[in-house]
């Protein structure tokens, strides 16, 4: 079965919703899946592909309409057929993984310069923010269980890329401190 659906809102971008569905459609083991920001009428809109049995379309689309993002504003969540294609959800994961790696970039350069220019004030700052990370380090070791088990269902020309996703994941949690 092949899904789109479509999150419409006031605040919908710039708030984790494709990180969030990735790791709901990881966590649902989906076979497809892919999700792109857009607008529609001047509003924010998220929109979800999805591609596996019809079980898991019901219970991606539940947690849709029931969850999300902390600061997200939902006006409504729809679903409707789909016939296009679906990108392999281990291929998404590996491009949502460099994009969300981009993001991060300046943001680890800026506390770098800040580091150097603060000192101390900024270490304690950081170790705060280390403290307030349980929920990233879980979703973290959470992310690469599911991609361990999902190793088993990938067909073996794709076992190259999925364990460089895997150490992608890795490096991530080395940099943040989280072996």
């Amino acid at each position: 079965m092949k899904l789109k659906i479509t999150i419409t809102g006031p605040k919908v971008h710039d708030v984790g919703y494709r990180p969030y569905l990735t790791e709901l459609a990881m966590r649902f083991a989906l076979r497809g899946f892919e999700v792109s920001n857009d607008e529609d009428g001047g509003q924010q809109v998220v929109i979800a592909l999805v591609e596996c049995d019809d079980a898991k379309a019901k219970k991606f689309y539940n947690a849709t309409e029931t969850k999300r993002p902390q600061l997200a504003v939902v006006e409504s969540v729809k679903s409707e057929d789909y016939a296009g294609d679906v990108m392999p959800l281990w291929q998404f994961a590996s491009i949502n993984t460099a994009s969300q790696i981009n993001k991060a970039i300046p943001l680890l350069l800026e506390i770098k310069d800040s580091i150097k220019t603060n000192g101390d004030s900024t270490l304690h700052a950081l170790r705060e923010i280390k403290e307030d990370t349980s929920v990233i380090k879980a979703n973290a070791n959470a992310t690469l269980h599911i991609l361990e088990e999902l190793k088993e269902d990938v067909q073996p020309r794709f076992t190259t890329q999925l364990r460089q996703v895997q150490e992608d994941i890795r490096t991530i949690k080395e940099r943040l401190g989280m072996s």
